[in-house]
């Protein structure tokens, strides 16, 4: 088809001159530029009725590429027809031929997009932040790959030996290796990060190994940045999480509340009884998780008091919340050992001092 318009157009050029030939080529386009807009208009439309929304990706990836690539080939024929030199035409048909790669790079590239954007879109549910770290993480890979590769197509295209590139990118490639290993672990870090996803973006870590705890801001592909709990960031680069262990409080299911109360010892009768009622307190308390652990037991004679420890888990996890459900839980602990007419123990010394009877005087010495 694009012959045949060729040879129209070709006819046109020498019968009417080209100026006319151009205008005409120009007006046509800007109709069909009119009637994809309208066509495009159409299709979103009849995909927005759809159950499918994936036909809105591809549409909304597509409607500008589309527009692009009438005007590249509209360009094309006015060189084309025109009486260009050898060189000049081998030129633009190199030309054409890498915006058409360029141009197919940024459909895929806006299809990446768009595909980002439906993953994450609210409709779908709400989402982790792992999933979230996931589905970025891949469309970021996505993109980097698809412009290597397109550019590599860019340069074949203008006549620029790729194999040579390639194998000067191999030599090349070890020298970099060695000086920038670096650079290099802390981006396969990164790629361990978004795979094996031990925290996301707004989780909360923290290290046994180093300094480290805050809340995760940003993962790059050579640092994460931290944000402690003074406020300070922390940039910590991607190679240390493959070396240390670390903690993610954030994926906590309960957190735990584990104390060790003692009482006096002149209140021992009433332990068993403040014991047992503790215990009912805590099954029966509408913040603590019965399906976790739930202990309550009178474990040792302390050095000054007789010591119970409870051991349960809450329901959330959320910090604030757990604490104050741990102060409600240790008032109402309290009431129970002070309704028993009982009370807290606090740490004391008895001094026993022994009574010994005393000596008898030592007889006068004789006068002499």
């Amino acid at each position: 088809m694009l012959s045949e318009w060729m040879g129209d157009l070709n006819a046109l050029w020498q019968g009417s001159g080209p100026l006319v030939a151009s205008a005409v080529l120009v007006l046509g386009a800007l109709c069909v530029h009119l009637l994809l807009g309208v066509l495009v208009r159409r299709l979103h439309r009849a995909a927005a009725h759809s159950q499918n929304r994936w036909d809105d990706v591809v549409m909304s990836a597509l409607e500008l590429p589309l527009r692009v690539v009438l005007w590249v080939v509209v360009v094309y024929l006015l060189l084309t027809l025109n009486s260009l030199g050898e060189s000049w035409r081998q030129l633009v048909f190199g030309a054409y031929d890498t915006a058409l790669v360029l141009l197919l790079a940024w459909f895929l590239h806006r299809l990446v997009y768009y595909s980002e954007e439906e993953l994450l879109h609210e409709d779908r549910g709400s989402k982790t932040s792992t999933d979230k770290a996931t589905v970025h993480a891949i469309a970021k890979l996505l993109r980097i790959t698809l412009w290597i590769l397109a550019s590599l197509m860019a340069l074949q295209s203008i006549g620029v030996s790729v194999s040579g590139l390639l194998a000067f990118g191999g030599v090349g490639g070890i020298a970099v290796g060695f000086a920038a290993k670096d650079l290099l672990a802390n981006f396969f870090g990164a790629m361990s990060i978004y795979l094996d996803r031990p925290f996301a973006p707004g989780d909360w870590i923290r290290s046994p190994d180093r300094e480290i705890e805050g809340t995760v801001e940003e993962i790059s592909w050579r640092l994460t940045r931290i944000r402690t709990f003074d406020q300070r960031p922390l940039y910590v680069p991607n190679a240390v999480f493959t070396q240390i262990a670390v903690e993610n409080p954030s994926r906590m299911l309960n957190r735990r509340i584990k104390e060790t109360i003692g009482i006096r010892y002149q209140d021992s009768a009433a332990m068993e009884a403040i014991v047992a009622e503790v215990k009912a307190m805590l099954e029966q308390h509408e913040e603590i998780d019965t399906e976790r652990t739930l202990m309550v037991n009178f474990v040792s004679f302390g050095p000054s008091s007789l010591d119970f420890f409870i051991y349960t888990f809450t329901k959330t996890t959320v910090w604030a919340e757990y604490h104050r459900i741990k102060q409600d839980v240790l008032l109402r602990i309290l009431a129970i050992i002070h309704a028993h007419d009982a009370d807290v123990a606090f740490p004391t010394r008895t001094l026993h001092l022994e009574h010994s009877e005393p000596e008898p005087a030592a007889a006068p010495e004789p006068a002499r």
